[in-house]
């Protein structure tokens, strides 16, 4: 038991059948850190998160929560949006809300000030007298975000945080979970969208096929990903530029309108890459080398497994 960790595994496994859904999972996540639970649909993120919440059990494997078992009052610590979201469609939102924070063991009172401040940020006050199910899909979603931030829970864990939401909307519920990071609460969120993670999380846990593939800070995973040579090169050059169909140079190439985004095979130098656009007599407007993103750290290990 570590009281410094939010949530600590050990070992988990996990099978429906001959399907395996997570295999060897150990993670840690320190207090007060956002951390992003990311792979692609299907990883296994939903049933980790769902160990975690004891809402299934592992096959075999650890789990604690806040610093121990799972119990009933370790519950109320923690607020949970789930990938399938629900609501009561006939309950009034305000109504809704009030309830669901008394669930959470917040006074009534309490619960219905935080609710009405909470929907007025979130320009839903009009709204607080209607039934959910006069709500779009996108207002209930932000109401299903408010019970989950209500009771200012020290552990948030949101499946899928960010999906269907419009652009506007999304960063209106990071700027949240940011706050919610000031504020000492501890926050882990899946996703199969590495820009969101890059751009929100301090650490990252990545799940293909049911394994854990990397794990660690996303300083750190950034740092190793550079030493063993995963760089990308921002080109802007005049004409189609040949030298990038070399596959002894070049992985991929991403057209970016007003430059290329190339990444280079293993152990390519991006010199290399300079030095073939020049012997071509290819006129170069932009070289920057620049660190690899999320989506092509994950990418590259992915291949790895395969």
């Amino acid at each position: 038991m570590d009281n410094n960790l939010a949530i600590q595994l050990e070992n988990i496994y996990k099978a429906y059948g001959t399907k395996v859904a997570v295999e060897g999972l150990d993670m840690r996540l320190p207090r007060a850190t956002i951390c992003g639970l990311l792979g692609p649909n299907g990883a296994g993120k939903t049933t980790t998160i769902r160990i975690i919440l004891d809402i299934i059990g592992p096959d075999r494997g650890s789990v604690e929560v806040l610093g121990g078992p799972l119990t009933p009052e370790t519950r109320d610590r923690i607020g949970y949006l789930p990938e399938e979201r629900g609501l009561y469609a006939k309950m009034k939102v305000l109504e809704l809300l009030t309830f669901l924070g008394e669930l959470k063991a917040t006074p009534r009172r309490l619960a219905t000030e935080r609710s009405a401040d909470w929907l007025e940020r979130l320009d839903l006050a009009d709204w607080a007298d209607k039934k959910v199910d006069e709500l779009s899909r996108g207002m209930q979603q932000k109401v299903q975000f408010i019970s989950t931030v209500l009771h200012e829970p020290e552990l948030l864990i949101l499946d899928e945080p960010f999906a269907g939401l419009d652009p506007l909307n999304v960063d209106t519920l990071k700027e949240i979970v940011l706050e919610q990071k000031r504020r000492g609460a501890t926050v882990l969120f899946s996703t199969h969208n590495m820009d969101q993670a890059e751009r929100l999380c301090e650490r990252v846990v990545m799940i293909k096929d049911a394994r854990k593939v990397l794990d660690g800070t996303l300083a750190e995973i950034k740092r190793q990903a550079w030493l063993e040579g995963q760089r990308q090169v921002l080109l802007a050059v005049e004409g189609e530029g040949a030298f990038l169909d070399d596959r002894s140079l070049v992985r991929s190439v991403e057209d970016r309108g007003t430059h290329k985004a190339v990444s280079l095979q293993d152990g390519v130098e991006p010199q290399r890459l300079l030095e073939a656009a020049m012997r071509s007599g290819t006129v170069v407007h932009r070289f920057e080398v620049s660190e690899p993103s999320l989506h092509d750290i994950f990418v590259t290990r992915a291949r790895a497994r395969e």
